[in-house]
């Protein structure tokens, strides 16, 4: 994987997307200590595991429509759609019809790039 940290431009055509479950790949985009952007390409069907992390996190919707859980709550999101999930708060998701989501984390994800 080509480290994106502390790049000033990063073309998404230059990064590969990486497996990260079963009908989910990503791509780490730019990132810094602080802040990070990661896309993530979903299959109809494929969930993102119920779990929390202490960094709070903005997902965007860019394409396809999604279950997400935060917290108690569940609703279904689409295109142009966007969540705030807090520090430790549990979430999750599930595909609903094929999309990508753009998550952006406040400090960046270290375990993404270990």
């Amino acid at each position: 994987m080509k480290s994106t940290k502390n790049q000033t431009w990063i073309y998404n055509n230059d990064i590969d997307l990486e497996a990260c479950g079963e009908g989910i790949a990503r791509k780490i985009l730019a990132y810094s200590e602080d802040l990070m952007c990661v896309e993530n390409h979903f299959e109809t069907g494929a969930a993102g595991a119920m779990h929390h992390h202490p960094h709070t996190q903005i997902t965007y919707v860019v394409s396809g429509k999604f279950e997400f859980t935060i917290g108690e709550e569940v609703k279904e999101v689409e295109a142009g759609d966007s969540m705030l999930q807090l520090s430790d708060i549990v979430h999750g998701c599930k595909c609903v019809e094929k999309g990508i989501i753009l998550d952006i984390f406040t400090p960046m994800r270290k375990d993404f790039v270990e």
